[in-house]
């Protein structure tokens, strides 16, 4: 398997140094016993806005929460406490949010365990869902496994009642972050209605067409998934606001189920921005947009999108970057820049729109599409240089611009298992002029690093490495060298006198190493741990400072 880093956005959760979690250790303590949090039932009803509810260690069967109003900026927080609370069920859900808003479920209870609820197993349904007008919610550091239907379904239908069509009901701040989501039946997020367009039920005996709510203010990240049965993340109707990014996705799509099989799709209705997310060895598309329209594609890597779904049929298409006509809005654009497609089944882009007018797709990086070949020496009428970016139809309004095209990765002097440019690449300073405000690469490390903006997901770097102060997150750590072989710096930026700590995980989220650093003066800093006596994979690390914390991840190497 290969590996590769993906580095976080800020999380700013409050936390003082030396305190040890996003919330005190004090409220209401729930036993493993008690299956029904609701706000209208003793001792629950008690609480207010920023109060918090724990959990006690240990297997639960299922956990219900429903009623719950916290306030914009004090939600109702439920988290663990003092140790893993493990889900383990026969119920159709292992944890399921009903009529919530403004709350935050969280698995940072304590600082041994990345993921302090581990849901392990549901026997018929999904791992966490969140519905009945459920709003302004967020749900953070929960591993899910072995859930047939899907890890997070996270929407309100609607109904004959009413009460939830579009007219009705929004969903805001819908935020999903640092989970760790494996082995399920369909997709591994599920996120918004898909019925975007509408669809009809008998209601009062009358056919009657039922438009599901918006989606407002929606972020997506630093989430693990791995093998799903359909797609790995799926986002529909979030209409305005809406980031996805900084997600490792692997091995999507293995049901092979026909119209769910893509990394990370984009659905019907959807306006968002897709960054810095490394998606490999699915059977799917890498990305596929159906949306609105007036997003950006960029800074992703992805790695043999397709490759392993019926490997020896050339009609059963799948591609990197794929992008259609199915919600767009006439005259809207899609911005298509600084990916890397390394050996897509198919093509590297395939651009269906002819509704949006002026789009861009520039300074990307695309290597081996399996249809050059079926292209060029096929019965067909397309040039084997068309499997890089395909445009079916010709009525398509498409910028072509400063791509970097090839059958063979060495040509661009790239390396083989991280991607990261090598001296005297052709992508260096090679990009298309108009970046679209992207001034950050796929290891948030400044765009352009040089004299000019470099093409593909990640800048050439030849060996300065420091803060950017136009970068939004003037704290970002930056790690070097990733991969790490022995020891490994983390720079970072700090605007007052702090102590420092910092956590590593394993990829299960158990705490394998600690270090703090006592208070230093603002400005730029560094931290060294020495990683040599850990076994290759992929690490995660949390580092505080003052009331900031930083999630990401790094490769140890042999």
């Amino acid at each position: 398997m290969r590996l590769i880093i993906i580095y976080t956005a800020l999380v700013a959760i409050g936390l003082a140094c030396p305190q040890k979690s996003p919330a005190n250790n004090t409220g209401i303590s729930v036993d493993t016993l008690t299956n029904l949090i609701d706000a209208n039932v003793a001792p629950f009803n008690q609480l207010h806005p920023g109060d918090t509810v724990l959990f006690e260690p240990g297997r639960h069967d299922f956990i219900l929460i429903r009623n719950f109003t916290g306030a914009a900026g004090m939600p109702i927080i439920f988290m663990n406490k003092n140790g893993i609370v493990t889900i383990d069920t026969d119920h159709y859900f292992g944890i399921s949010i009903q009529n919530c808003r403004f709350i935050r479920l969280t698995g940072s209870g304590n600082e041994t365990n990345f993921y302090g609820f581990k849901i392990t197993r549901v026997q018929n349904g999904a791992g966490i869902g969140v519905n009945d007008m459920s709003s302004d919610f967020e749900i953070d550091h929960i591993s899910i496994e072995n859930s047939p239907i899907g890890g997070i379904y996270a929407k309100t239908d609607p109904d004959c009642s009413f009460q939830s069509t579009r007219d009705k009901f929004t969903q805001y701040n819908t935020v999903i972050h640092d989970n760790y989501i494996a082995n399920v039946g369909n997709e591994g997020l599920y996120i918004g209605s898909t019925k975007y367009s509408g669809q009809t039920v008998t209601c009062n005996g009358k056919d009657t067409l039922l438009l599901p709510s918006l989606l407002q203010g929606v972020r997506i990240f630093n989430n693990i998934i791995r093998y799903t049965g359909w797609d790995g993340i799926q986002v529909s109707s979030a209409s305005s606001d809406c980031n996805v990014f900084n997600n490792q996705i692997l091995y999507d799509s293995q049901a092979e189920y026909s119209g769910q099989m893509s990394g990370i799709i984009l659905g019907g209705g959807s306006k968002c921005d897709c960054f810095n997310n490394y998606i490999s060895q699915g059977k799917g598309d890498g990305i596929e947009s159906h949306g609105l329209g007036g997003n950006r594609i960029f800074n992703n890597i992805i790695v043999d999108a397709g490759r392993t779904f019926l490997p020896m049929d050339n009609s059963q298409m799948k591609h990197g970057i794929f992008v259609s006509d199915v919600s767009a809005i006439n005259d809207s654009s899609f911005y298509i820049l600084f990916n890397d497609i390394i050996n897509p089944k198919s093509d590297g882009i395939r651009f269906q729109s002819i509704k949006s007018k002026n789009n861009l797709i520039v300074s990307n990086l695309i290597i081996n599409p399996g249809n050059f070949e079926f292209y060029q020496n096929g019965n067909t009428s397309f040039r084997g240089e068309d499997a890089y970016i395909m445009l079916p139809n010709a009525a398509s309004d498409v910028n072509i611009k400063n791509n970097f095209l090839s059958l063979n990765i060495f040509s661009a002097r790239i390396s083989t298992t991280d991607y990261a440019i090598l001296p005297g690449s052709p992508l260096i300073n090679g990009a298309f002029s108009n970046s679209m405000g992207i001034n950050f690469d796929f290891a948030n490390n400044p765009r352009p690093s040089g004299n000019s903006i470099d093409i593909g997901a990640l800048e050439f770097d030849p060996g300065q490495i420091g803060i950017d102060s136009n970068i939004d997150n003037p704290m970002k750590p930056v790690l070097f060298p990733n991969p790490v072989h022995s020891l490994l710096t983390i720079k970072y930026h700090i605007d007052a006198p702090s102590c420092t700590e910092l956590y590593v995980y394993n990829l299960y989220g158990t705490l394998i190493f600690q270090k703090q650093q006592d208070a230093v003066t603002f400005s730029e800093q560094e931290i060294q741990i020495e990683v040599g006596n850990l076994t290759a994979g992929i690490y995660i690390y949390k580092i505080q400072a003052g009331n900031e914390i930083e999630y990401g991840k790094f490769i140890k190497v042999e």
